[in-house]
């Protein structure tokens, strides 16, 4: 089953790794895994978006027309994609840094099981309050660096020390993967694909 580890992460997590390092899927399982995954936020922030609106203080619910929140949707699930995979070239790029020479599909693996809960924080949308997404994702977000933090010594075979330092690398390179896509956003709006509200 594709997911078959998501229980495992949140309950006991380091053994979790530990049976991923073992059972060693393949590049496609992992690629299923966050394929899936990544459909959380994305049409939970749909949904949010075209049928709940969006409450910012104490005024009326904000909404996106239907072909405008569809566009947003898509365009942020190749987005999450994209960053997994881009996450994960840049921890194979940095393993040999750290004394690791993992596979791409190790890196992978670590990459969407560490995004799992950050996507997973999606489905506070549904309760379109910004003060409430944004409590859920700062948890998601400690939990996925906490993932990350337990993970890379195991996947990685590297003592916990060098594994700290190489996921403070990862964790970097994910903060600028951020702000790249932040800015790609801010392009696009510029260019004219930004938000269509509705009354």
């Amino acid at each position: 089953m594709i997911l078959n580890h998501l229980w495992g992460l949140y309950a006991h997590p380091r053994e979790e790794w530990q049976t991923i390092d073992r059972e060693h899927e393949s590049a496609t399982y992992s690629i299923a895994h966050i394929m899936l995954i990544a459909l959380i936020p994305s049409v939970c922030a749909y949904m949010s978006a075209v049928h709940i609106g969006w409450r910012i203080g104490v005024g009326d619910p904000i909404f996106l027309s239907s072909n405008s929140a569809l566009m947003m949707a898509v365009a942020m699930y190749f987005a999450l994609l994209a960053g997994v995979g881009a996450l994960a070239y840049l921890a194979k790029w940095m393993a040999q840094t750290f004394g690791s020479s993992p596979t791409y599909t190790q890196c992978l693996e670590l990459a969407s099981y560490t995004a799992t809960p950050l996507f997973m924080v999606g489905f506070a949308a549904l309760y379109p309050a910004v003060w409430f997404v944004m409590l859920v994702g700062l948890a998601g977000l400690a939990y996925s660096v906490y993932l990350l933090y337990s993970g890379i010594p195991i996947l990685m075979h590297i003592p916990e020390e060098r594994g700290f330092i190489y996921a403070s690398s990862v964790v970097t390179c994910g903060l600028v993967l951020l702000v790249s896509t932040l800015a790609g956003t801010v392009i696009l709006w510029n260019l004219g694909l930004g938000p269509v509200f509705v009354q």
